[in-house]
């Protein structure tokens, strides 16, 4: 078994189209990454597909977490990031299973935090410029402006606040009370990084271009981002009141 010191967190529903080529595009990568499969109770067999890669090629690089039913993304990453933190691994990756995180953008993500010492690395769709391919434009308008309202109300200075591609330094995810964090949806994700922002970690948006799902079922809805925009208003009140982790001593 290849030793790896980076694991790649991938949440599924109903993704039999795209997870086989998913995991074999990451390990196709010259970069050793282990990849953690959280899949919630996928009828389609996802996790059935998975299982085989196990048991066939990838024994000791691909790891499954199955699920009774659709519990929340923020769940999900929560469930990998416990489980990434207990195997011991130092950096750690959310990602898309349906192609819309390009894998190979995987490794610019893990030098800005293992080369560059930062301890959080996002794909931003917004840090130079919109870089969105095949999305309808009013989709294109809701996220792009959610993250600048994120950006008005906070005072957080990230570009791309609802963005899933990133890579944390296992730090940061030891310093914050995972079992506190509060949205499962996607205001998840701006919550995730508001949070480590408070706790005083470095974070660098690194640009990359998110193409629109080809195969499968879009998860994304109209309620997911008025989640992420009424939970802001929550993360302002918690920004002035609330006493936040700080950064352990090395």
């Amino acid at each position: 078994m290849k030793e790896s010191d980076s694991i790649v967190i991938i949440p599924t529903y109903n993704e039999k189209e795209n997870i086989e080529k998913i995991i074999r595009a990451v390990f196709g990568l010259e970069k050793n990454f282990h990849i953690l499969i959280i899949d919630d109770g996928s009828p389609d067999g996802t996790a059935d597909i998975v299982k085989g890669l196990m048991a066939n090629e990838f024994d000791g690089r691909l790891f499954i977490v199955e699920r009774s039913g659709k519990l929340g993304l923020g769940t999900a990453y929560i469930t990998g990031f416990k489980w990434a933190l207990e195997h011991k691994y130092d950096y750690i990756f959310e990602m898309d299973a349906d192609f819309s995180h390009n894998p190979n953008d995987l490794p610019r993500l893990y030098a800005a935090c293992h080369d560059e010492g930062y301890d959080l690395a996002i794909g931003s769709r917004y840090v130079s410029g919109v870089n969105v391919v095949n999305w309808p434009m009013g989709r294109v308008l809701m996220s792009y402006f959610a993250s600048k309202y994120v950006r008005f109300v906070t005072g957080f200075k990230v570009h791309d606040t609802t963005a899933g591609f990133k890579c944390y330094r296992r730090r940061v995810l030891e310093t914050i009370e995972l079992d506190k964090v509060r949205f499962k949806g996607y205001a998840f994700q701006i919550e995730m990084k508001y949070t480590t922002h408070k706790c005083g970690f470095k974070i660098k948006e690194v640009p990359v271009v998110f193409v629109n799902r080809v195969e499968g079922t879009s998860k994304m809805s109209g309620g997911i981002f008025s989640e992420a925009l009424w939970g802001v208003m929550r993360l302002r009140w918690d920004g002035w009141f609330k006493k936040y982790p700080k950064i352990a001593e090395s």
